[in-house]
């Protein structure tokens, strides 16, 4: 796998904490699997990258969408034909 991995995020605080050194009182609740990120962003092997919600493939598999954004997500990762069969034919 070529470094770094780039994970794309519609989540601006997310990409600015990750980036950002400094300790605020605010975050001392965070888990420590999220230092681990913001580690491993400091060490080069993951990269944030923004994208809006409105192009974000992920937010198939993790939000409720109207149904031409399912059409436009399904159709980029070439599932569109047999995902549109099913809705067209109500088992869904």
């Amino acid at each position: 796998m070529s470094k770094p991995i780039t994970i794309f995020t519609d989540n601006n605080g997310s990409i600015s904490h990750s980036l950002n050194d400094k300790y605020y009182c605010r975050t001392k609740h965070i888990d420590i699997w999220h230092h681990f990120v913001k580690d491993q962003v400091k060490l080069g092997n993951i990269n944030f990258q923004y994208i809006p919600s409105a192009n974000n493939i992920a937010d198939l598999f993790t939000k409720l969408l109207p149904r031409e954004k399912i059409h436009q997500f399904t159709e980029k990762l070439n599932l569109y034909r047999n995902t549109m069969d099913i809705l067209d034919q109500g088992e869904c």
